[in-house]
C-alpha cells in the first residue's frame, strides 16, 4: 500500500480519552491507545468499532483533538482507528508529546551517519 500522507507519522503509545456519540446518538466515553500521530492525524487503538465518519474527540492531559473516523480496521487483538484532525486543529510537539514517541525517518538517518562514520573510521 502507497503511503498516502503528507505529514511523517511518529509512533507513539499513550493512553487518551476518547468521546463520540454512537448511533443512537448517546455520548460515549473510552480510553484508546494512541499509535501514532501526525500533524493532521492519528492512530488509536480501540476494543469495539467506530464507524467511519463519526465524529470524535481525542483528550490528553489538558488538551484535546477534534476529527472524524476516517476508517476502522479489526486487527485481530482490537480495532485501529484512523482519525483525521478538523479543519484548524494540528498536533505539534510543542502542544503534546506523548510519553513514548518514535520518529522512525530521525532514527533511521541517524544510523545510517553512524554507520558511515563508521566506515570512515576504519577505511
Amino acid at each position: 500500500m502507497q503511503e498516502r500522507r503528507t505529514n511523517s507519522r511518529l509512533l507513539c503509545a499513550e493512553l487518551v480519552e476518547m468521546i463520540w456519540k454512537d448511533e443512537a446518538g448517546r455520548q460515549r466515553r473510552r480510553v484508546a491507545n494512541l499509535e501514532d500521530i501526525s500533524q493532521s492525524g492519528a492512530c488509536l487503538q480501540v476494543e469495539n468499532p467506530i464507524p467511519d465518519g463519526t465524529a470524535i474527540s481525542m483528550r490528553y492531559g489538558n488538551g484535546q483533538f477534534s476529527g472524524s473516523v476516517r476508517y476502522c480496521l479489526n486487527e485481530g487483538m482490537g480495532y485501529f482507528l484512523g482519525i483525521q484532525f478538523a479543519e484548524g486543529c494540528r498536533w505539534s510537539r510543542k502542544n503534546f508529546k506523548p510519553q513514548h514517541l518514535l520518529d522512525l525517518k530521525q532514527l533511521v538517518k541517524s544510523a545510517a551517519r553512524r554507520s558511515r562514520a563508521k566506515v570512515e573510521v576504519r577505511g
